[in-house]
């Protein structure tokens, strides 16, 4: 199981645009059939907000996030990013980034079983 680790948040006002990066341990693509970012609200349970198909490059987007967020790959294969634009209070919370369900994404949904999560990394919208 490699080790991820998550950066790049901070505060930003509405509408404007962050990246995240999350760097692994090893190669992504060759330990993990998938993975993704999720988020975790003040007070609200994570959720899988953005995941990829490390196999056939496929995608999935929470519907809350579609069309301003885009999760992508590195050249080195050890670093996933999400490229998040027009941002709202309510993208405010923790991100993580974890393996998911390569089932899951066949099924358009974006999940894990992981029970190993990382520090994350802070996102703060507000003006």
């Amino acid at each position: 199981q490699l080790q991820l680790v998550e950066s790049g948040g901070g505060l930003v006002q509405p509408g404007g645009s962050l990246r995240l990066s999350c760097v692994a341990s090893g190669s992504i693509v060759d330990a993990y059939a998938a993975i993704g970012w999720f988020r975790q609200a003040p007070g609200k349970e994570r959720e899988g907000i953005s995941c990829l198909n490390n196999v056939d490059g496929t995608t999935v987007y929470a519907d809350s996030v579609k069309g301003r967020f885009t999760i992508s790959e590195g050249n080195a294969k050890n670093t996933v990013y999400l490229q998040m634009n027009s941002l709202k209070a309510e993208d405010t919370g923790v991100y993580y980034c974890v393996p998911v369900s390569r089932t899951g994404l066949l099924l358009n949904q974006c999940i894990t079983s992981t029970d190993s999560w990382g520090q994350g990394t802070q996102v703060t919208v507000s003006s």
